[in-house]
């Protein structure tokens, strides 16, 4: 099997030959310690990963130093290692969700990295597009505070903000699918380690239905849906399964989502991806402790296909490159399928990430 075989197996939760590995980031710190000045795709080609993910394109406007303004006119300020984190954003007041314009979905600009993506691995390693619902970009637009207050005092106001980005987001997704997207993904996160970021009821009403227009997009283009939430998931993760997705990612370990207990309950309905701790273990343990963290995660995830091994969130900068590497070869040596049902048996009674927990 190729690379865009195990994932598509491993979504429709069924056995490949080994289990599929695939990051939602790998950031570029990672990528130069291993190899230098080369580009993402070319190290997922390197690493022989068997999925890509791919952003959409915006045009940026430097306002000096390390900021700079997107097309929404979301400011950002870039970290040494290269990581954006929002400032501020156009939405200060009601008014102001009138006037905003979106960028154009259909801009000449807007994948062309997919463009480049399908051109270079199509049917050989799974193509997933990175978008969003309408939660992530509703508080980059206003601020996380001052969305959480609106739920409660303006909700007319959260659901006309949502509204100018859903759309968007559709028709960019609905274009990645037809350029040749193998897998739909949106990336908003719902929660912390704790529990949700909002209340079940308000994720019911101000993020869910946004959320299923995502995935209903990603089935009328015909391509799987994975949605990609940190955090303790489980006050409302069967709304998550019930929008009907293939995949969730990353099941982070360190948040109570311990990722043989969701595939025992949901694995009948979706595939999982995850959960080696990037938190920890991949940042500061040593290479034995990654590879028993491997172990236990295909231990628990991977019998009877539908896992994808992955990191709890992603590669980023404070990822120690040695012991990603280490994280890869694991899953080549332990993921063949057959699994070794002694190793199983063994590890799929630990719990490795109990040590790290509050």
């Amino acid at each position: 099997m190729n690379g865009y075989e195990r994932v598509m197996t491993a979504l429709a939760r069924k056995e490949p030959d080994r289990v599929p590995m695939w990051e939602l980031i790998v950031n570029k710190p990672v990528i130069q310690a291993l190899y230098g000045d080369i580009g993402y795709l070319e190290f997922c080609e390197r690493e022989d990963l068997d999925g890509v993910t791919i952003f959409e394109d915006q045009n940026v406007e430097s306002l000096g130093g390390e900021f700079m303004r997107d097309e929404w006119g979301i400011v950002w300020q870039v970290d040494a290692p290269g990581v954006p984190y929002r400032v501020d954003g156009p939405v200060k007041c009601d008014a102001d969700v009138d006037k905003l314009v979106a960028p154009d979905p259909d801009a000449d600009h807007r994948l062309k990295s997919l463009e480049s993506a399908v051109k270079r691995f199509k049917g050989e390693r799974a193509i997933v597009f990175l978008s969003h619902d309408a939660f992530e970009f509703s508080h980059y637009l206003y601020g996380m505070e001052n969305l959480l207050m609106a739920y409660l005092e303006n909700p007319d106001f959260c659901h006309r903000l949502a509204r100018k980005v859903i759309e968007y987001k559709k028709r960019v997704m609905a274009r990645a699918i037809e350029i040749g997207a193998d897998i739909a993904l949106t990336g908003d996160d719902y929660a912390n380690r704790k529990a949700p970021i909002m209340s079940p009821a308000h994720f019911r009403e101000f993020c869910l239905p946004y959320m299923q227009e995502m995935v209903d997009v990603a089935k009328k283009g015909g391509v799987p849906f994975i949605k990609h939430t940190d955090g303790n998931l489980w006050p409302i993760i069967d709304m998550l399964v019930d929008t009907g997705l293939e995949g969730l990612d990353p099941i982070e370990p360190i948040a109570s989502m311990d990722i043989g207990k969701v595939k025992e309950r949901f694995g009948d309905r979706i595939a999982v991806a995850g959960n080696v701790d990037c938190g920890e273990v991949l940042s500061h343990g040593t290479v034995a402790e990654v590879v028993e963290a491997v172990k236990e995660t295909i231990a628990k995830a991977s019998p009877g296909g539908g896992h994808i091994l992955a990191s709890s969130n992603s590669i980023h900068p404070a990822v120690n490159p040695r012991n990603y590497r280490a994280m890869l070869e694991a899953g080549r040596r332990f993921g063949v399928y057959p699994l070794d049902e002694k190793m199983v048996a063994e590890y799929r009674r630990k719990n490795y990430i109990a040590r790290y927990m509050d």
